[in-house]
């Protein structure tokens, strides 16, 4: 499954704040007082890299675009919909909405807080999702945020929804099918879901 190349340029102030040299330091800091062994924290980032990564998400959305029914309880119940296909989220802790994107609504995900991601549909999230830089311009201007840095140009007539995610609730963009892709397995179609669409910076097929 392709998970998409996209990148995002962040300033000097973003990169001197990022989250993730952040983690890195917490990580090291924890290491070495003994509260957190390495090969603890390899085993959670192997399990996110190779066995879930937005792979969970893209079994979702191929369901979802070949079982109209299972579409509308994904719609509906987000959580219940998700757990039919034995992927594992903490309900009690984290909720999640799934957001579908039509040929005149489009959903973009953000965290303006701090980096809130459905990890157990999509995996780690990616760097650029976590940086100041991100968070900012999708709130502040959202069409040129994926314009510049994601070269999605969308028409003026696609109204675009920005959905900022918290610690109780997450989001997941439902990505229109691709067309011509009519007769296609659905796993076959879970080849084609890429994380970028998931958390809207991309549209399949554009």
């Amino acid at each position: 499954m392709s998970e998409g190349s996209s990148t995002i340029d962040v300033d000097d102030h973003a990169r001197r704040f990022d989250p993730e040299s952040r983690a890195r330091a917490l990580q090291s800091l924890l290491i070495e007082k003994e509260l957190l062994s390495s090969d603890a924290v390899d085993r959670i980032v192997s399990t996110y890299e190779d066995e879930i990564g937005p792979l969970n998400g893209a079994r979702v959305v191929a369901r979802a675009w070949t079982d109209p029914e299972y579409r509308n309880r994904l719609l509906d119940d987000a959580l219940g919909a998700i757990a039919e296909l034995g992927v594992e989220v903490n309900e009690d802790t984290m909720a999640i909405e799934v957001l579908e994107n039509t040929p005149t609504d489009h959903h973009l995900v953000v965290c303006t807080l701090c980096s809130c991601y459905p990890w157990a549909v999509l995996g780690l999230p990616p760097t650029w999702y976590k940086t100041p830089a991100y968070r900012s311009r999708a709130v502040k201007d959202p069409r040129e945020l994926l314009r510049e840095e994601f070269d999605l140009d969308l028409d003026d007539g696609i109204e675009i929804h920005v959905h900022d995610s918290t610690s109780e609730l997450r989001y997941m963009v439902l990505p229109q099918r691709p067309p011509g892709t009519e007769n296609l397995s659905e796993d076959d179609l879970v080849e084609l879901v890429t994380r970028d669409a998931m958390i809207g910076v991309a549209r399949l097929g554009e």
